[in-house]
Formats: C-alpha cells, sequence, structure tokens
C-alpha cells in the first residue's frame, strides 16, 4: 500500500533505497525572497512562472543544503537580498538518509557585522564540517548554464565531474579542497628563491598522495557511471547513450600502477618542474588539470560536435544514470534540481524523463515557464506558482 504523497512508481523503487525528502524549506534573506515557508510531502516538486520571478532562486537555496557554493557557484556574501543586511538563511525540516532532520545554513549577522563564513546547524548543534551535510542527503543538479558544458572550458567538467564523485564519495571534496589549498602553499614556496629543499620535499608528498586518491576516485566513478549508463539504455532510455573517459597525467597512468608507484612518480614530476612551475607561476601537472572527455555512443561523435540538442540528451542521461548509480552505492536516492528541464524536449522524452525520475524514488525540484509542459507529471508532482518572490500552491 502506498504512503501518503508517495506514487505507485516511487512505491516500486528499490525498497531499501531510503526516501530522502524535504518537508519544511524555509528561507529568510535569500536573494529576491525576504520569507518565504513552504510544506511539502515526498512528491515531486514542480515549480513554474515567469523568468525572473524567484524559481532558480528557491532552487539554489535547495543547492545549499549540500557542501559548496550551490548551483550559481556564488558567492556567500551575494546571494543575501538586496537591500538586506547580507545575512541569509536557508532551513529545511526533512526526511534524511538516517531519519528525520532540520538543518540550517547561512551567513550569520553579529554585532561586528555580517560573517563570511557559511555556517551549518543540524538539530539544533553546530556542524564541525560543511561535509557534515552529507550525512543526510545528496544533492544533484542539472542547469541551463550547463548546456555549454561540453563546449566551455575544462575547469566546468572538473567540477561536474567532482560533484558526481562526491555523491559517493563523501571524502572526495575534502581531498580535493586539501590538495589545491597544499598546491598554493607550493606555488608560494616556488616564488620565495630561499624556501628550504625539504619544505618543498614534504608538500610535494603531500600534494602526490591527495592527487592519487584524487585520481582514483575519478576513475572509479567514470568506470561506474559508463556501466550504469549502458543499464540505462537497455531499459529503453531515450536519452542516448554517453562515452565517458578521463584525461590527465595521473588518471591516464593510474590503470597501469599501483598507488604508491603513483604517488612516488608524481612527486618526482614536481620535483623535476619546479623550475618550470616558478617560470609559470603556478603548478603545470595534477589533477587540478585534468578533463572529462564525452562521447556520444550512437553516432562515434565527440559531445563537443554535436547539436545542443543531443548535447543536452546526453547530459540529462547521464544525471539520471549518475542518481540511479548514487541510489545503488548510497541506499538512498539524491534530491534532484533539474532547472527549466522541459523546455526544449518533445513530448516523448518529456513523458520518459517524469517516469525515470519518479522509478528513481527520489525528490525532484523541476522548473519552468508554461505549467502545460509538465500535465504528463499529473499526482506525482506538487505545483507551484512563483510570483515576484512569492510562492503559492497550485
Amino acid at each position: 500500500m502506498a504512503r501518503p504523497g508517495e506514487t505507485a512508481q516511487q512505491q516500486d523503487a528499490d525498497p531499501k533505497a531510503a526516501p530522502v525528502h524535504l518537508e519544511v524549506l524555509r528561507l529568510t534573506d535569500f536573494r529576491n525572497y525576504s520569507g518565504l515557508s513552504l510544506e511539502l510531502d515526498r512528491r515531486h516538486v514542480v515549480l513554474t512562472g515567469e523568468n525572473g520571478a524567484g524559481k532558480t532562486n528557491l532552487m539554489e537555496a535547495v543547492s545549499f543544503l549540500s557542501p559548496g557554493r550551490g548551483l550559481r557557484r556564488a558567492a556567500y556574501d551575494q546571494v543575501g537580498r538586496a537591500g538586506g543586511s547580507g545575512a541569509w538563511s536557508v532551513f529545511t525540516s526533512l526526511q534524511g538518509a538516517h531519519g528525520p532532520a532540520d538543518i540550517g545554513t547561512g551567513l550569520t549577522e553579529t554585532a561586528a557585522g555580517v560573517e563570511t563564513q557559511r555556517k551549518v546547524r543540524i538539530n539544533g548543534s553546530q556542524a564541525k564540517t560543511i561535509d557534515a551535510l552529507l550525512e543526510h542527503s545528496r544533492i544533484a543538479w542539472l542547469t541551463p548554464a550547463m548546456d555549454g558544458l561540453f563546449t566551455g572550458p575544462a575547469s566546468d567538467r572538473r567540477k561536474f565531474l567532482d560533484r558526481m564523485v562526491l555523491a559517493i564519495d563523501p571524502l572526495h571534496g575534502r581531498r580535493v579542497s586539501d590538495f589545491e589549498k597544499a598546491m598554493r602553499g607550493r606555488n608560494r614556496l616556488l616564488s620565495e628563491d630561499t624556501a628550504p629543499g625539504q619544505w618543498l620535499d614534504a608538500v610535494e608528498t603531500q600534494m602526490a598522495e591527495l592527487a592519487t586518491a584524487i585520481a582514483a576516485a575519478r576513475r572509479e566513478l567514470v568506470s561506474l557511471l559508463s556501466a550504469a549508463i549502458i543499464a540505462q539504455q537497455e531499459a529503453g532510455s531515450p536519452f542516448p547513450d554517453a562515452v565517458a573517459t578521463l584525461e590527465g597525467t595521473l588518471e591516464s597512468a593510474h590503470g597501469d600502477m599501483v598507488a604508491s608507484d603513483l604517488e612516488e612518480e608524481y612527486a618526482a614530476r614536481l620535483r623535476a618542474n619546479r623550475w618550470s612551475d616558478k617560470g609559470a607561476g603556478r603548478t603545470l601537472e595534477g589533477p587540478h588539470r585534468s578533463d572529462i572527455v564525452v562521447h556520444h555512443r550512437p553516432k562515434s561523435m565527440a559531445a563537443a560536435l554535436c547539436s545542443t540538442g543531443e548535447q543536452k540528451a546526453l547530459l540529462i542521461g547521464m544525471v539520471l544514470a549518475h542518481a540511479r548509480l548514487a541510489r545503488e552505492i548510497n541506499g538512498f536516492a539524491p534530491i534532484l534540481l533539474l532547472d527549466e528541464i522541459a523546455a526544449h524536449l518533445d513530448e516523448k522524452r518529456r513523458t520518459a524523463l517524469f517516469d525515470m525520475v519518479d522509478g528513481l524514488g527520489c525528490q525532484a525540484f523541476m522548473t519552468g515557464t508554461d505549467r502545460a509542459l509538465f500535465d504528463a507529471m499529473g499526482e506525482r508532482g506538487q505545483f507551484f506558482t512563483v510570483a515576484e518572490g512569492s510562492v503559492t500552491r497550485g
């Protein structure tokens, strides 16, 4: 028997998968919302309204329930309401991976001014690190800004790749952050002609250990994702299957070497490259330069050469396959944020998308300007109209 707010397809999803979903969402002085409180059930959330009404702002608020700078990658001091103090908050009561939880995050105003570091409180206690959010839910998103992912800079694809890894390996984000911190320290030491060699040896050893772990996690993700994409295609997905490969010094070598040997080789490369890196003012080799390259399997064509519509379809297929993979590994599916997802899909693909999302047993937030595009969602969705920073049900 279906539980309240549970659709038939969600009931048929993996019974071991915890139904992670938001039940309450409150925003204070966030973007164009001075105050907002929504009560939700586990069904998908469909937000419709005119451009500029605040649909993506609401989705961005949900994205701050995960580590990082959200789906727009905005600086924390830029998301407060215009005309406000700069302080802001996002609060949710959710059914999380380990049961109910109350989570709040944002910038706090003190007597000294608005703090610059985002704080996280979970069940009334301040979290030691922002990574604690991953213990309760995972968030994944697809936005119009990502439509040029395959043709844009490699840095955007690395961020996309690392967020996919983070969804199945919560320690990955910390490794990437620690590597970047160590790399900045090495760059500073190289700029100082009097820096002791043993200091450089120490930081390069640390970089090598972290870089090897980062490369291994990325390779594992791509391998698992490739299998998930094939399985999705065999199940009849209308979205073309993508072939993803990694390019990078460590990723290319990792399959042929044990971790300790790869650490030693990369540390040796760093030592050998000190002079050239000093001249360049940056580290020229490492996981911060890697890339994920995607091909359209049916056409045997690089994704970057495909049409805009084909690139979008490839990306949707990858995001859905990754969500299913994350559910299989974690035991619960990520909350999906799908911004303007239906606008450029034909009716067949829209219907298939809704069915595939529903079959994940997750809660998805979807936005659009035309409610009619979501008619196929039917009772599987809870519909809201967004207008000038206000949200009404129906």
